[in-house]
């Protein structure tokens, strides 16, 4: 089963060459890396394209849409040739070993598998502890309220079977897409599990993550899972 990585790539011209190199050098798995340079500034583009040659898996990309973390994916999604599609972040954070094991759970039958920091053998290393506490929240009440068998809905570190993307309208414009696909996925009835990981703080470079200017779009889609869940009950 082929397995397409996707790596949205802004001005991560400190990172983007080596998290090409961990991930050739650590996946042995059949896998093509489709690293997507989302309208950087910097010289991010012209690495990712000198490392052709280097790693024949390799395959750049850029987003010909708008700037942006939910455009770069879901340009990487759409030039994605693998069965299923993993992103995999630009700044070193995600423990890369993972993928087996994610591998594992598409072939027992699932649909998505979410990394998952919060779980037994899971940790986040470094960090703002704000972040944590939100994300470490969000996941928790989710799974115990609605049921999402995720406890950590908002990590961008997951697997999908790519009839998963192919069947979700994504309207994410930024880092929510990862909490949107899987509530949606949850909610069309595509089977959902969780594997532990871990997750450290980027050591180089500078996060576009804003974590105060996303809480309302992570509210929005919190009340409508919310919502969606009373509907299904008032019609069964």
């Amino acid at each position: 089963m082929k397995i397409s990585i996707i790596v949205p790539a802004y001005n991560e011209e400190e990172n983007i060459a080596e998290v090409i190199r961990r991930v050739e050098e650590t996946v042995n798995l059949e896998h093509e890396l489709v690293v997507v340079n989302d309208h950087s500034r910097d010289k991010t583009a012209q690495i990712i394209s000198a490392l052709k040659q280097k790693y024949p898996n390799l395959r750049p990309a850029e987003n010909k849409l708008d700037a942006g973390f939910a455009n770069a994916i879901k340009s990487g999604f759409s030039q994605a040739q693998g069965e299923v599609v993993v992103p995999v972040m630009g700044d070193l954070c995600d423990e890369l070993s993972t993928i087996k094991e994610m591998l594992k759970k598409i072939e027992e039958g699932f649909d998505v598998v979410c990394g998952c920091r919060y779980i037994k053998g899971g940790a986040r290393i470094g960090g703002s502890r704000l972040k944590g506490f939100l994300s470490a929240s969000a996941g928790w009440s989710l799974y115990y309220l609605l049921g999402v068998p995720t406890h950590d809905i908002a990590n961008a570190f997951k697997m999908y079977r790519k009839n998963v993307i192919d069947n979700i309208k994504i309207e994410a414009k930024g880092f929510e897409i990862s909490m949107e696909i899987p509530l949606k996925a949850f909610y069309q009835g595509f089977k959902i599990a969780e594997v532990p990981t871990t997750w450290r703080e980027r050591e180089k470079g500078k996060s576009s993550f804003k974590i105060f200017k996303l809480i309302p779009v992570y509210l929005g889609l919190y009340f409508w899972a919310i919502r969606r869940r009373i509907m299904r009950t008032a019609r069964s």
